[in-house]
């Protein structure tokens, strides 16, 4: 919902710009997006990896659903985490081709990653059953998002700066060290087990709060800025 929130709020600037045949501040914009997308999906695909037992036990752990059921609807969930990142890019990356009235070659890279997804579900549903289901999701949304930045870079409209690539990875390493807080603070799944609603509800307050606090503490120490997410087309 956040990657189709920031692709609603940078195509209509992207056609604009390319109107305008303003290539320098089209390729700011998608590198503005980029950033965005990774400064608040890191973090969730971080958090969401150490709580996910946690989060599905509060949701559904009622009447039939047992701790069983938590742990395999826990597997699944860490199998599309993986490609939470990638699902986001593409919200991003493909309206750099829409803005420019190239709506063919999403399509036609969308039809690569369907039938890989059937390739995909094919080799490791019957190993992995639902879980390879979906691995092969994440693995297929992997391969869409790379082929949209692939196109984008040989065209020579976007591609990721160093600069960018240094900001990813101070993310990368804040969201990680926010997950090692959060897995510090959360208690085992036993301890959940025997909590009732009401503690498990503040138990996960407590983890999330703090584990935000942690990340932008650390993005901050870190020397990521507010500027730094400003879109600055080069001249």
């Amino acid at each position: 919902l956040f990657g189709i929130g920031i692709a609603t709020v940078v195509l209509p600037s992207l056609s604009k710009l390319h109107s305008k045949n303003n290539k320098a501040e089209f390729t700011a914009t998608l590198d503005w997006g980029i950033k965005v997308i990774s400064l608040f999906g890191w973090p969730a695909l971080a958090g969401l990896m150490v709580l996910a037992q946690p989060i599905i036990m509060v949701l559904f752990m009622r009447g039939e659903f047992s701790q069983t059921d938590v742990l395999q609807v826990s597997m699944a969930l860490f199998a599309y985490l993986s490609g939470l990142l990638s699902f986001m890019f593409i919200k991003i990356l493909a309206p750099g081709y829409y803005a420019r009235q190239d709506t063919k070659t999403p399509v036609k890279i969308g039809i690569k990653a369907m039938v890989a997804n059937m390739a995909f579900n094919l080799m490791l549903a019957p190993f992995f059953g639902y879980v390879g289901l979906a691995m092969a999701t994440t693995l297929s949304a992997t391969l869409n998002a790379w082929l949209l930045y692939r196109g984008l870079k040989a065209a020579n409209i976007y591609y990721l700066s160093r600069d960018t690539k240094v900001l990813i990875g101070k993310l990368v390493v804040s969201a990680i060290v926010m997950a090692l807080v959060v897995n510090q603070l959360s208690a085992d799944f036993n301890s959940w087990l025997t909590m009732n609603f009401i503690q498990q509800i503040i138990q996960l307050i407590i983890c999330i709060s703090l584990g935000v606090l942690s990340y932008f503490v650390m993005i901050f120490l870190l020397g990521i800025r507010l500027h730094d997410f400003k879109v600055i087309s080069e001249k």
